[in-house]
């Protein structure tokens, strides 16, 4: 079965309630991760969570029947979340549902969340048309269906917006669905809201908790990470402890740039040039006036072979490694400025090499 990322933006499709196999991909992995997120909150008996890695899983394909096969420490029920990239779970996968046919017994639910993965890929083409399976494709939401998003969270929370405040909730945020549901909670929580006792929040209320725009404290750190720019990386890692800028939302603006930047690769090929593209193209991939110049450059940067020679790409690196480092960050949140200050170098570096 197949969703549209629009559907999760209104809800859960249908669909989730008859899957045990859901595959989210695209190049917004912060909306493909929200995603599962509800689909795992959503599930009838979840009990203990296994994550597992895409590269674990190519290792060593049987595992992942291993483990869903298993019951938990405390003899409970488990799901199953990977974390890949591309079709590295293609062949678990496979190995899983011919297990299940050939009657190794029923399995735990399975949520993949697969960067540098499109709907065309091994892994959708293998799930897509199985009713056990569901599979979405993610990709850069627009202001509006996020704020539409923001204003299902307020509900749920019990929060009444008024004007633009959902708009401008989702600005902040990046145009991240997660980051976006942090503020409404923490919203919520400022104002004594719940369910059960609806209150009004005002755009002051914002204001006095909300986070700092993309735009006015993740950009200049991304494109100078990204860009190789070795000399801005220390001002930037100190501006961005003046302002007080969420480790792991800097973290995710990272993975939002990176997933943008395979999603053009996809389109154009690593070879291809970003000016060749129409206007109307441009748009499409989220490449702005703004910030073309910088795209371009990181693109080329990122596209280079990662080693002489080598078939695999930086930008084939870099996605596992930002997904790795936002694990990290949430696993360690009272070094997380040390954490990612040291991470930003590294990345900066590999993209400074010619």
């Amino acid at each position: 079965m197949k969703a549209k990322n629009s559907d999760f933006l209104r809800g859960l499709p249908p669909a989730v309630r008859e899957a045990r196999i859901f595959f989210f991909c695209g190049p917004d992995e912060a909306g493909a991760s929200a995603a599962a997120n509800r689909v795992a909150a959503a599930l009838p008996d979840p009990g203990e969570r296994i994550d597992m890695t895409g590269a674990e899983l190519k290792g060593d394909p049987a595992r992942l029947g291993d483990e869903a096969r298993s019951t938990s420490l405390f003899g409970g029920s488990r799901h199953i979340w990977v974390r890949a990239s591309g079709d590295d779970a293609h062949d678990a996968l496979q190995y899983l549902i011919e297990t299940a046919e050939a009657g190794a017994g029923e399995a735990a639910p399975v949520i993949v969340v697969a960067t540098s993965a499109t709907d065309k890929s091994r892994t959708a083409k293998l799930l897509e048309k199985r009713k056990d399976a569901l599979v979405a494709m993610f990709y850069q939401p627009e202001l509006k269906d996020v704020a539409q998003a923001v204003r299902g969270m307020a509900d749920a929370a019990g929060l009444r917006l008024g004007g633009d405040l959902a708009e401008r909730i989702a600005r902040a945020a990046g145009l991240d669905v997660r980051l976006a549901q942090s503020e409404v909670d923490k919203l919520a929580l400022y104002v004594g809201a719940d369910p059960q006792a609806p209150r009004p929040a005002t755009p002051e209320d914002h204001a006095a908790i909300g986070a700092a725009t993309e735009e006015d404290g993740f950009a200049p750190l991304v494109n100078a990470v990204l860009g190789g720019e070795l000399g801005r990386i220390a001002g930037e890692i100190r501006r961005m402890r003046e302002l007080g800028l969420n480790p792991v939302g800097v973290a995710l603006a990272l993975e939002r740039r990176a997933a943008q930047l395979a999603q053009i690769a996809a389109r154009i090929g690593t070879t291809g040039r970003i000016p060749s593209l129409n206007q109307g193209e441009k748009m499409q991939l989220g490449i702005f006036f703004r910030e073309e110049r910088a795209i371009t450059q990181q693109f080329e940067r990122w596209t280079l072979p990662a080693t002489r020679g080598a078939r695999e790409t930086r930008l084939d690196r870099l996605i596992p490694r930002l997904t790795a480092l936002h694990r990290a960050l949430l696993a360690n949140s009272q070094a997380a400025e040390l954490l990612l200050a040291s991470e930003l170098a590294e990345i900066a570096r590999f993209a400074a090499r010619r």
